[in-house]
């Protein structure tokens, strides 16, 4: 099959790497002039560890991994109040720090350079428009070339315009907005003598959070996060960096802790995001040759913590799903890609109707936190007995990793080799 998969982030890259490993004819578009190596940490959950054990990148994965040892919770005066240790043991869930902690660059540099010398890779180009043509689809890309192939699957995040297109601009993007805001950048810190690699998290007044994770020497990540629906930052242009920090700058100058310093950070930054935190959900993941995949196809939010772990295990099923189905030359190519297309589906919807159960705006743990000061110390009071009797009902609370009655299919011998060739 030839296969043109827009987007070279983590969903992108991964499928890549499974369609080319058998031999199809697969060209990855990236709209930036080079790989988009950036953002702060992700991690892998659950049915994600497994698949990065099947593609045999795990020992790879721990040579870049974050060795962060835990979560820590704070008070106003840096004191710990709750400390959650990672999950080394191999059993059972993660906890909020869990044993596959990786840079999203380094993760996207792993898959990139594990499937780049079977995939093309074209940077700087995006799509300006595409036609169906029975069996293929006809790409028109912005630098006035045109192509055929035989499938394009739109893993372009979040905001995806290959959505928007395969949609049509009579259909409203199907986001559902969760009204949680959250700043990240890096900054230059030294680590002292005795520091261990720790996340630091402080909950203050306002359904505001702010938290501090090192993942290198000299080096740690800042997050500010915030629930709010007021103008301030609402209004603000996604993209408009300028307008983004002043934003933040009002939303959280004078919250205790660290919060001035991580401020005067973030001004100077020139690795600031600011996410809009937004749940994906489309009745259908595909409409004829074009198929979504990760966040493009059913975004779970940062609030699930399987962001990663689902573009991960998406990828897994819909490239055995084409590759299973392209062995039976009886039906020919068109009905090969429709059946694997609707398989992919009814396989991993399941486990997407889980991560993604009773997400709506007001429903997320930011959106319950107290807001007053007594509040958030019976808050932490209550994280530390949590974490002293090493209880796991909170994280499963709060994530979404524990996903039931679902099985990660085997495409054992039908993802490692070559089946079918156009």
């Amino acid at each position: 099959m030839k296969v043109l998969i827009c987007g070279g982030g983590i969903a992108g890259n991964a499928l890549a790497f499974w369609l080319s490993k058998s031999g199809h004819d697969i060209t990855v578009l990236e709209r930036f002039p080079e790989l988009r190596a950036t953002g702060l940490q992700v991690d892998l959950r659950g049915f994600g560890i497994e698949v990065l054990k099947r593609m045999g990148l795990e020992q790879k994965f721990r040579e870049h991994s974050v060795k962060e040892e835990g979560l820590d919770i704070v008070d106003g005066a840096g004191r710990t109040k709750a400390y959650f240790h990672a999950n080394r043991t191999g059993k059972g869930i993660q906890s909020f720090t869990t044993d596959y902690e990786i840079m999203r660059g380094d993760l996207c540099r792993l898959l990139y350079d594990a499937s780049r010398t079977a995939t093309k890779y074209r940077f700087g180009t995006s799509i300006k428009s595409f036609e169906q043509l029975g069996h293929s689809i006809k790409i028109m890309f912005n630098d006035g070339q045109q192509e055929e192939f035989d499938l394009l699957v739109g893993a372009d995040g979040q905001w995806s315009r290959t959505r928007q297109m395969m949609l049509g601009t009579d259909r409203a993007d199907p986001i559902t907005l969760l009204d949680v805001y959250i700043a990240y950048f890096t900054m230059p810190s030294p680590i002292r003598v005795g520091e261990v690699f720790d996340a630091k998290l402080f909950i203050t007044t306002g359904k505001r959070l702010i938290a501090c994770r090192r993942h290198a020497k000299d080096r740690v990540q800042g997050y500010m996060a915030v629930t709010t629906t007021t103008g301030i930052i609402k209004d603000v242009k996604k993209g408009d960096v300028r307008a983004e920090k002043d934003a933040i700058v009002k939303l959280f100058k004078g919250a205790g802790w660290r919060t001035n310093e991580l401020l005067e950070a973030m001004q100077r930054s020139d690795d600031f995001y600011c996410e809009r935190l937004g749940v994906v959900k489309l009745e259908a993941w595909s409409k004829c040759r074009v198929v979504l995949l990760g966040d493009a196809a059913y975004c779970p939010s940062a609030t699930t913590g399987m962001g990663t772990t689902s573009s991960m295990v998406g990828a897994y099923i819909l490239a055995g799903e084409l590759n299973l189905h392209s062995q039976d030359h009886e039906a020919g190519n068109g009905a090969n890609i429709d059946a694997a297309l609707k398989s992919y589906e009814h396989k991993f919807r399941p486990f997407m109707d889980q991560v993604q159960r009773g997400l709506y705006p007001g429903s997320t743990y930011f959106h319950k936190v107290p807001t007053t000061e007594f509040g958030l110390m019976l808050l932490r009071f209550v994280l530390g007995i949590i974490a002293f009797f090493n209880l796991d009902t909170f994280t499963k609370y709060t994530l979404r990793e524990e996903v039931t009655d679902w099985q990660l299919p085997e495409y054992s011998g039908v993802l490692d080799k070559q089946h079918f060739s156009r």
